[in-house]
């Protein structure tokens, strides 16, 4: 059943249709404005956005997952967000502002702040990650015959933006590094006795799968970024994102952990059983509803669809936002250009035609200079600059690719587009 709102709520390079305000339920203050339109006032087609609420309810109707959260935006105005299925399966609806745990679209976020400390002079892309995390210094490279040798070059902040960094996550592959990982550090788990520093710490002293550089590899590089920006700034991770990046933008129901006062709009994981979908992750005992041991730049936030639009549209819109500058429109470009070589496009086999900027994935086949990234709990996002476009689709399922919504989303959106336009 489709459910409407719980309440009216330096670098290296036409009419309006206002639907109101979004209020927090937990708190009853007013949030943030989100504007909305008809679609037909910026380009798009109302009955082919219509097609969007069935098929994502046919996904819930075959057991993909338990609820979808949708929502479509261009040239600033929302023109479609619906919300299908389950916070809480069989017990409690989705609505749109219900709080999901981003994971991996945590990254966008932390490399921002390092953009912004790079803008700031504090952050070099050349300055090799020994200058702030001195483990970094002795690196080793586990090589083919499983000695250990030193790399070609140092691994440096560049090579952390863009995954070619050599270092791994553990949990993706089972190459001997991978082992080395997971026996030594649970890439995943944020609830351990070790903070950030010596996290990162740990890290260091795993070798790398191969030369920095050499090869694109989603790996814990953007945790090592939140500690980089710890000792440029000064200040731990959660202050700077909270009062650089959260507070700035409204982001007002983003953090590291759900408030108490907010987990009746938390939602659930799930994962495939025998007999169906089963609980993966509480959202009243699980590891997102207390504060973590160490701060995940790489995955760690939870986050609303208001709150992820408002970081999504100061990107599309290079920087700003309701006259809030986080970053230049030359670093904006930068961050959402390819920056792999062709012998390192695409990515991976999922990915074909994508390469990788400074924190996110880039389109550079079809709908060239769309970045984009995901979450493992299958939270995807897009933003199509040419088209002046962002779209949501949004679960909580576990594994990652198991419930491929976004490939579902996308026709529908393209498709909605009208001549012209």
């Amino acid at each position: 059943m489709r459910r409407t709102h719980r309440n009216a709520s330096t670098v290296l390079f036409a009419a309006v249709v206002a639907f109101g305000w979004l209020a927090t339920p937990a708190s009853g203050q007013v949030a943030t404005a989100v504007e909305r339109a008809s679609p037909e006032s910026v380009g798009l087609s109302s009955e082919a956005l219509e097609a969007i609420g069935p098929a994502m309810k046919q996904l819930i109707d075959g057991g993909r997952t338990g609820a979808i959260m949708t929502l479509v935006s261009r040239r600033g105005k929302v023109v479609h967000w619906e919300a299908e299925g389950w916070r809480v399966l069989d017990e409690d609806p989705l609505e749109p502002n219900d709080v999901f745990r981003i994971y991996s679209m945590t990254k966008p976020v932390t490399s921002t702040a390092i953009m912004m400390l790079v803008e700031e002079g504090r952050i070099a892309l050349t300055d090799p990650v020994s200058r702030f995390i001195p483990a970094f210094s002795d690196v080793r490279v586990y090589g083919e015959d499983g000695e250990m040798r030193s790399p070609s070059e140092p691994v440096t902040i560049w090579h952390l933006l863009t995954h070619t960094s050599g270092l791994t996550y553990g949990v993706f592959s089972n190459t001997p590094v991978d082992v080395m990982y997971r026996e030594q550090l649970d890439a995943l788990s944020m609830n351990t006795d070790r903070d950030l520093e010596s996290t990162v710490d740990v890290l260091a002293g795993l070798p790398l799968i191969g030369d920095p550089g050499a090869r694109w590899n989603y790996s814990m590089s953007t945790d090592v970024l939140g500690r980089v920006v710890e000792v440029a700034s000064g200040m731990s991770l959660a202050d700077f994102f909270e009062s650089r990046i959260f507070r700035p933008l409204g982001m007002d129901d983003t953090g590291f952990h759900v408030e108490p006062q907010n987990l009746s709009r938390f939602t659930a994981v799930y994962e495939r059983g025998e007999g169906g979908l089963r609980l993966a992750d509480s959202p009243v005992d699980g590891p997102f509803t207390r504060s973590p041991g160490w701060y995940s730049g790489g995955g760690g936030l939870t986050s609303t669809a208001a709150d992820y639009l408002r970081f999504a549209q100061m990107m599309l819109n290079e920087g700003e936002l309701d006259g809030v500058r986080l970053l230049k429109t030359e670093t904006v470009r930068e961050m959402t250009r390819n920056h792999l070589p062709d012998d390192l496009v695409p990515i991976g086999p999922l990915w074909p035609g994508q390469g990788f900027g400074l924190g996110f994935a880039v389109s550079v086949e079809e709908n060239a200079g769309t970045y984009w990234w995901a979450g493992v709990a299958n939270t995807y996002f897009w933003v199509d600059p040419e088209e002046e476009l962002i779209a949501f689709a949004w679960t909580q399922f576990n594994p990652f690719g198991g419930a491929a919504i976004d490939r579902v989303l996308r026709p529908i959106v393209y498709g909605a587009i009208t001549d012209g336009n």
